[in-house]
């Protein structure tokens, strides 16, 4: 039987040379992480970017562009799972600061490269720091490569 990808969405943004990251717990540690999270039922990749951003950070994002997809087996507690991501950059809206965040979520924060270059021992998983320097590299993707039959 071959591999069963869980299918994520994950969004790099930008903002005056500082990216938004969410501080997490997972399995027991506080990582960091791109606003992401698994794709949910009958939502395309865009809608499910979107509303990972909202939920984990209280910030309104619309993607405009796909900066790379990611194979990622883990390893550890859950080995034998292997994630498939779609990285978005795009544009934020409002924010809502008084919105509760996601269970698990301690906090959205602003770090620059070198900020998050020398927290790479807590990143949640090697595609952090990726999608970060694909994105600083100027990885770009027109969104209708995408196809969603949700």
């Amino acid at each position: 039987m071959g591999a069963r990808p869980s299918v994520t969405v994950a969004a790099v943004i930008e903002r005056g040379g500082r990216f938004l990251l969410v501080e997490e717990e997972d399995e027991g540690r506080i990582v960091f992480n791109q606003p992401a999270g698994h794709l949910e039922q009958h939502e395309s990749l865009v809608e499910g970017c979107r509303r990972e951003v909202l939920e984990e950070s209280a910030w309104h994002f619309r993607p405009s562009e796909l900066v790379g997809i990611y194979r990622w087996a883990r390893l550890g507690s859950n080995a034998g799972v292997t994630y498939v991501r779609f990285a978005f950059c795009g544009e934020l809206e409002q924010h809502e600061p008084g919105r509760k965040l996601d269970a698990g979520i301690v906090r959205a924060v602003w770090l620059d490269r070198g900020e998050i270059h020398a927290l790479r021992e807590r990143h949640r998983s090697p595609l952090v720091l990726r999608c970060v320097e694909d994105y600083l590299a100027g990885r770009r993707y027109p969104l209708d490569l995408l196809t969603d039959y949700a």
